[in-house]
């Protein structure tokens, strides 16, 4: 899984993607996300809905079967955003055809799914990577700059919530009891991996899953506690997520020896897109914007031992096309793809370990494996 990714893309050449799927992952996401980087193409989407592929992307290819993507020499890599059970297949298929490819989160349903992925990619020398848009949310990267300023000591507990109000259950595969469905696959892939990018891979964890709606099939709320004492002496950090949730926490809680910090709402982005609004490279400079509070506290001498200070912390802003422009770099051979191969295996390891440890209702060590 360590073999290099071999690519004849030159540097300034334009790259040729194929989006398979045009649901609400493809149509929100990949398409405006693509379009809007130079030295990208979307130059085919495969679906079976020509006519709203037309409307909204026109002079773009609409192919009805993701063979057809394969087989054109043309394409130099596909993206798969298509439902989770599909994942492993289409995968499989693009780069047994020569191809990259970007796959939607979670990789698969299943770690071994995954891990055969890895090694097919290994041989073929070509690179297979997760689309991890979190890692590009303002609020995240906020954090992720003022813990490494140190203002808050040495952190001790971190709780990571995202929480919606979604009380109906709608007809799609990933509220039904079909391979790769459920909140846990879902939201937990992006929050794990934010944790894994802050603190490393931690020593066990403890998973709790539920369906708390009416009607609910699969796990539709979850609470996840880490453990890092090994990199992080007496760390821990809660992943929680959550569909029935009318007043949401704050987004994240940090609290250190150093003060606390705390971020309430959600990054903009996904809403922006769900809107309709496509990002612009050459004028990025208002997208990502997140007008969420976020506090600062420490506590400072004062007058009676200590006083409470609060301070407020400006957000950095959320930038999804950069995960994309990273990939034009990395098949142009310019740059180390965000994701790599460990980091693919790594957060689907932890997705499994999770599933288990619900299931044994017990903490699950990470270390073997």
């Amino acid at each position: 899984m360590s073999a290099p990714i071999h690519t004849t893309l030159k540097p300034g050449t334009p790259i040729r993607l194929a989006l398979i799927g045009f649901g609400n992952a493809g149509r929100i996401f990949h398409a405006p996300l693509i379009a809007s980087v130079p030295g990208l193409e979307l130059a085919c989407i495969v679906s079976s809905q020509p006519q709203a592929v037309a409307a909204a992307w026109p002079g773009v290819r609409c192919a009805p079967q993701a063979q057809q993507a394969f087989d054109d020499p043309a394409v130099d890599a596909v993206v798969v955003a298509t439902d989770n059970a599909s994942h492993h297949g289409l995968a499989r298929a693009a780069l047994l055809a020569g191809k990259h490819v970007v796959v939607d989160k979670p990789c698969t349903p299943t770690l071994a799914e995954t891990e055969d992925l890895l090694a097919l990619a290994a041989r073929q020398q070509r690179l297979l990577t997760v689309f991890q848009n979190r890692r590009l949310d303002g609020d995240f990267l906020s954090l992720q700059a003022l813990l490494a300023d140190g203002t808050l000591g040495r952190v001790t507990h971190v709780l990571s919530h995202f929480d919606r109000w979604r009380p109906t259950v709608p007809g799609r595969w990933r509220d039904q009891p079909v391979a790769g469905a459920g909140l846990w696959l879902d939201l937990g892939a992006h929050l794990v991996d934010q944790a894994v990018q802050l603190f490393g891979v931690p020593d066990a964890l403890c998973v709790d899953l539920a369906q708390q709606r009416d009607q609910a099939r699969v796990n539709d709320w979850f609470h996840a506690q880490l453990r890092f004492d090994s990199r992080h002496p007496g760390l821990r950090v809660s992943l929680h997520a959550a569909t029935l949730t009318a007043e949401p926490a704050p987004r994240f809680t940090v609290h250190g020896t150093g003060g606390s910090y705390i971020k309430w709402g959600l990054d903009p982005q996904e809403e922006v897109l769900k809107s309709g609004r496509r990002p612009r490279w050459a004028d990025l400079q208002d997208w990502g914007q997140d007008l969420g509070e976020s506090l600062r506290v420490t506590r400072e001498p004062g007058p009676d031992g200590s006083q409470r200070v609060t301070r407020h912390v400006p957000l950095r802003p959320g930038n999804y096309p950069a995960w994309y422009a990273n990939l034009r770099d990395a098949l142009w051979g310019q740059a180390d793809p965000m994701v790599d191969a460990q980091a693919v295996r790594g957060v689907m390891r932890l997705l499994a370990l999770g599933e288990r440890s619900a299931r044994e209702s017990r903490w699950v060590g990470t270390e073997a494996g």
